[in-house]
């Protein structure tokens, strides 16, 4: 059993550096991420930078200010 069972490792294991050989000798043309990967990836950054200017500058939001001191508790309503 042991030689049947190296002989078939022996021939999967030659089967795969075929396999593996082939893909590295293979010389294929630039896929979509090759051509416009960072120029997608440099979109998105400009494209967050600005709504994110916009929002801090124009929209009046204020961040992060503590409460306290400006509120004042209501008075208690006996009834």
């Amino acid at each position: 059993m042991l030689p049947l069972a190296k002989g078939a490792f022996g021939r999967a294991a030659r089967s795969i550096q075929l396999s593996v050989a082939r893909q590295v000798h293979h010389k294929h043309g630039p896929d979509f991420h090759d051509k416009y990967g960072n120029l997608i990836l440099l979109g998105g950054v400009a494209f967050c930078v600005s709504i994110w200017s916009y929002v801090v500058t124009q929209t009046g939001i204020e961040w992060n200010l503590s409460p306290v001191g400006r509120i004042t508790p209501k008075p208690w309503r006996e009834e």
